[in-house]
Parts: C-alpha cells; sequence; structure tokens
C-alpha cells in the first residue's frame, strides 16, 4: 500500500465517524481486505521531561518493582529505599545497586531532597504511610489497594484536601498492560462509541507455599474485593468515565481452602455508575496447568461495537499476552498490543513537577477504591452448598 492510499483510507474512516488509532485500526485493516492488524497503532509513548528524587518504603509486594520501574522510566531519581526485612533489602539492592538503603523510614519521610514516595508494603499500612508523606511535603504512590478501609479512605481524602498533595494507586492491570493501555485509548478515541458496561474477569493463581502471613489475613489485605478486584474497578471507572457510582451487589466466599478460615477465594460485584455499569469476577482458582498467573479478560461493550482483551494468555491461541479482538460497524480484527508503549511513569512525574493530573484523576483513583471498599463491607457470603 502507497502512502497516498493510506491518507485515503485514513480519510475514509474518519468520515465513517472514527478517529486517531480506531481510524488507523480500519484503515490497515481495510488495506488487507479485512485481513486482522497484527499490531497495534499506537501514540508514541510520552518522553521523561524531568528529573525527580524519589524514595522506596516497603517491598512485601513484587510489585514494588513494576512501580520503580515505572518512576525510573519517567525520570524518576531512585534515592533511597528502606525495609526492615533483610531478604527484601537483599533483593532490592541487587535490582538497584544505585540506590542508598536508609536507616529508617523517617530518614526517606524527612528528606527534603525527595518528593514522591512509593510503597507497595502490606496493605493495611499503605496509607497511613501515603498520609504521613504527604504531611510531610511529599506525594506518594502506592500499589493497590492502598486502602483497605473506608475510615482509611476517610482520612486520605482528609489529608489530600490538608496538603494538596497527591495519593497515587498503581492500578497496574490497566496502567502497566499494554492491551489495556490500547483499548483505553480506542475507548477515549469513540472506536466503539458510548461505553454501556464493563466485564472483568480476573483469576490468580494462589501459590500457597509462598505466601506471606499476612495475605492469609483479611484484616491486613481488606479481602479479595479491596486487594484484586481494585483493579477492576478502576478500569469500569475510567473506562465508562463514571464520576458517581454504587455498589449494587457483591459476594466473597471460601470455596476450597478452609485450613485458611479467613482467606476469600472468590468474589464478585456488580457497579452502576453515571456512565456505565460493571461486572467484576475475582477469584484464586487459576490451574496449574495454566502458563501464567492468571486469564485476565475484560470485555467492553459499546453502543458500536465491543472489545475484548485476553491480556496474560490466549489459551490454544497467539502465543504471548496483550491480546486485543475489536468487532463494529466495519467488521472485526485483532490487534497485537504487545508493543504498545506504558505512558504512565513519565506522565506521573511529570504531574508531579506541573500539578497537573494527567497520568491518573484523583477522584477517580479514589471513586474505584470506594466502590471495593463498599462492596466489601456489604458483600454477602457465597457458599457452594
Amino acid at each position: 500500500m502507497t502512502h497516498t492510499d493510506r491518507r485515503t483510507l485514513l480519510g475514509l474512516a474518519a468520515a465513517a465517524g472514527l478517529s486517531g488509532l480506531a481510524a488507523d485500526a480500519l484503515a490497515q485493516s481495510a488495506a488487507r481486505g479485512d485481513a486482522p492488524t497484527e499490531g497495534a497503532p499506537a501514540r508514541p509513548a510520552p518522553k521523561a521531561k524531568y528529573r525527580v528524587p524519589f524514595g522506596v518504603i516497603g517491598m512485601d509486594h513484587g510489585h514494588i518493582y513494576a512501580i520503580t520501574d515505572a518512576m525510573i522510566r519517567g525520570g524518576g531519581v531512585l534515592t533511597s529505599f528502606y525495609s526492615a526485612v533483610p531478604e527484601q533489602v537483599a533483593t532490592f539492592r541487587k535490582r538497584y545497586p544505585g540506590a542508598q538503603l536508609a536507616r529508617s523510614e523517617d530518614e526517606i519521610i524527612e528528606d527534603r531532597r525527595i518528593k514522591l514516595v512509593c510503597s507497595a508494603a502490606v496493605p493495611a499500612l499503605r496509607a497511613p504511610l501515603g498520609i504521613k508523606a504527604m504531611r510531610a511535603g511529599k506525594d506518594f504512590l502506592g500499589d493497590k489497594a492502598a486502602v483497605v478501609t473506608l475510615e482509611q479512605l476517610a482520612q486520605v481524602r482528609a489529608a489530600i484536601k490538608e496538603t494538596g498533595k497527591k495519593f497515587g494507586i498503581m492500578y497496574s492491570e490497566r496502567l502497566e498492560v499494554p492491551a489495556a493501555v490500547q483499548a483505553g485509548q480506542l475507548v477515549h478515541d469513540g472506536a466503539i462509541g458510548r461505553v454501556l458496561q464493563t466485564v472483568n474477569l480476573a483469576p490468580h493463581r494462589l501459590g500457597a507455599p509462598n505466601r506471606p502471613k499476612w495475605f492469609w489475613d483479611t484484616e491486613r489485605n481488606g479481602g479479595i474485593l479491596t486487594d484484586i478486584g481494585s483493579h477492576q474497578a478502576d478500569q469500569f471507572v475510567y473506562l465508562t468515565g463514571t464520576r458517581r457510582a454504587e455498589v449494587i451487589a457483591s459476594q466473597v466466599g471460601n470455596f476450597a481452602h478452609p485450613e485458611y478460615p479467613q482467606f476469600q477465594d472468590f468474589g464478585d460485584m456488580m457497579l452502576h455508575g453515571d456512565g456505565g455499569t460493571g461486572y467484576v469476577r475475582v477469584d484464586w482458582f487459576t490451574p496449574d496447568g495454566l502458563p501464567t498467573w492468571g486469564d485476565g479478560r475484560l470485555f467492553i461493550l459499546g453502543t458500536e461495537g465491543y472489545i475484548e482483551l485476553r491480556k496474560y494468555v490466549d489459551i490454544e491461541g497467539r502465543p504471548g499476552g496483550n491480546h486485543l479482538f475489536l468487532a463494529d460497524r466495519k467488521g472485526t480484527r485483532y490487534l497485537d498490543c504487545s508493543k504498545v508503549p506504558l505512558p504512565f511513569g513519565p506522565q506521573f512525574i511529570t504531574d508531579i513537577v506541573e500539578r497537573t493530573s494527567v497520568a491518573q484523576d484523583q477522584e477517580g483513583a479514589l471513586l474505584a477504591a470506594e466502590l471495593v471498599l463498599t462492596a466489601q463491607a456489604k458483600a454477602t457470603r457465597a457458599t457452594s452448598a
């Protein structure tokens, strides 16, 4: 296809009511005679504009490495870190040899050079740490779930109002998954019209022998909906453009792990917002035979089409992850999103300096947290009987 032909196809696609990524995808599909699109058209990744010193406190969850890497990609300068667990210190130091081990978390909190504190501490400790950091004049980025009770959420909101600092939440299943980034771009370009509903299925592998004690304690991890369900609530809020929402129904259960009586291995919830509806199912039943930790699937229903994501595996299908399938009035196509750049890191670091909210809307992030906390609190107990 010549450059002129491609421009013509893009013009026709745009005239049909599509723009940006959706128009480009349609043009590529048409140029192939409706053959599947094998590479997702993506906007260039934003470049790091600033150098911002940041510190890390708490490495109880492995997500801390994705958080740290994202900040470094964005221009963050890892200055110091702290953990009271020697094994965590050794692993972190090996990966980031240039960072200095602080003598205490207070040493990082009180360091005036540091503008941002990141954490993947035990979930129940994340909000208190974030509030402490904000009151010391720093922005905060915590792993999900960054709050585990509605009381903590109220305290976080009060601290944001009091300090004017950011309480960021790393919802990595949207922010750090290329297929999810691509889906968000397509939705906001109008590729499937107005979004009506999101459906998230998010199974995880348990790996019981490798789990710490806090993992089995709902008071420390918040429960299954608060924990892994927070990713899905974030996608619902973001993709539907919801600003106000409620939990219609929710349930949690322990179907297969009686040796951990407090543990919840299944949960689901129904959400209704001013931008659409959502259904979420989370569980710890990824079978051992699956070649990855979970088969996360997201369905986005719009007025003019729908999108399905197979984020981590396409069982008995294409290799690897980041598979996106799109159907609209023009046909169907497949997008390989494995090379879509991740913008969150550069955007978040820029937001810290420029006091903008491009990477994450503060109220949207907290609304997602509020939904899962409410769903967890009102959940009925599901049983297999």
